[in-house]
């Protein structure tokens, strides 16, 4: 059983051995790719290593049983203890999505409901905002299309986390987060009480580690420099430092406005836009992982909603994982937890699914 470990913990002996390298540590970029391979051996290794000693004492409790019968009661709970760590070792062995790890840029867009919607916006980023610090994130606004009424037409925050292990990845945990997400409640602007249903969308997007990771052709950039403007279209500022970059080759557009200096916001455009081609790039080598994004990025209408918020009822609903909860309030400051895990959980019964199917 598990012949493959053996191979990973050469591979976990071999990285342990590169990391001691000083030449490594000099290349930043390779030096957290080998951290980050490390951290994910090392979890399998001590899972592997868990399930020989629960399986050592199993044995020895079966051996002693045979000659005392008070140690008989010792083997049901060994049992379970070796099924728990024999559970936790298969599911470490599946293997993980290659961008686990990396931090993310997410972009929440206001759909259906106008104003409501760009307020709901605002708070879908409060929330997310509050979830990062709960996790010791950290996060940047990147660019904000503000509305009349104080919400968000549209937003982009970076996340970056600290961890080098991947299960403690950004990207871990919020990809699950890219969908259309459904409100019902009292929008501000509603004079008689009535609850209305608006739909605001949230696209997320694993970020490039290094500039040089996503090769770009200068000759296939389009850049646009422009007045800032605000809500109603105003203009807020006196100078071009507006950027707007148009990728060529695969028509996909980046804005930036939210700094007073064009070269910071030509310097945040080409952060969206690699992580945008990094998307793509992962879209056109993994099938699946291709299906996973472009449901992120379908039209907000309600019908293909990802998760409800009920305000009246204060209740919470996952659509796909079938999770509920009467606690809206927490989670709308950050208490993610157990619905992001429902979600990563889902995803691994769908993954061991997949790798039983096969075998």
């Amino acid at each position: 059983m598990f012949e493959s470990v053996q191979a990973l913990i050469d591979e976990h002996r071999r990285v342990q051995e590169e990391l001691s390298d000083p030449a490594v540590h000099a290349d930043a970029a390779r030096a957290k790719r080998v951290n980050r391979r490390y951290a994910e051996l090392s979890r399998i290794v001590a899972a592997y290593e868990a399930w020989v000693a629960a399986t050592d004492d199993l044995d020895a409790a079966r051996e002693f049983a045979r000659e005392d019968e008070t140690f008989a009661a010792e083997v049901p709970v060994l049992e379970e203890g070796l099924q728990q760590a024999q559970e936790k070792l298969r599911r470490l062995l599946i293997p993980r999505d290659p961008d686990d790890a990396r931090d993310v840029i997410m972009e929440i867009k206001a759909g259906e409901g106008g104003a409501e919607s760009a307020l709901f916006a605002a708070d879908l980023l409060r929330m997310y905002i509050q979830y990062a610090a709960s996790k010791g994130w950290k996060t940047e606004l990147l660019e904000r299309n503000e509305s009349d009424l104080g919400g968000y037409k549209d937003v982009q925050v970076a996340i970056k986390g600290s961890s080098s292990d991947p299960a403690q990845g950004v990207w871990a945990h919020l990809k699950y987060e890219g969908g259309v997400h459904r409100v019902q409640r009292v929008p501000a602007t509603e004079s008689q009480g009535r609850i209305h249903t608006s739909t605001t969308g949230v696209l997320v997007f694993p970020e490039v580690d290094e500039p040089d990771e996503i090769a770009i052709n200068q000759n296939d950039l389009k850049i646009d420099v422009f007045r800032s403007s605000g809500p109603g279209g105003q203009s807020v500022n006196t100078t071009d430092s507006a950027v707007r970059i148009t990728h060529l080759p695969s028509g996909i557009v980046v804005s930036m406005q939210n700094e007073k200096s064009q070269l910071q916001n030509r310097d945040a455009a080409m952060r969206v836009l690699r992580a945008r081609l990094l998307a793509k790039q992962q879209e056109e080598l993994d099938a699946a992982a291709s299906d996973a994004r472009k449901s992120q990025i379908r039209g907000m209408d309600r019908s293909e909603r990802i998760r409800t918020y009920n305000f009246p009822e204060n209740r919470i609903a996952d659509h796909r994982t079938g999770f509920k909860a009467y606690n809206l309030d927490q989670v709308m400051d950050g208490a993610l937890e157990p619905l992001i895990s429902s979600a990563i959980s889902a995803d691994e019964e769908a993954r061991l699914a997949a790798v039983g199917s096969e075998s």
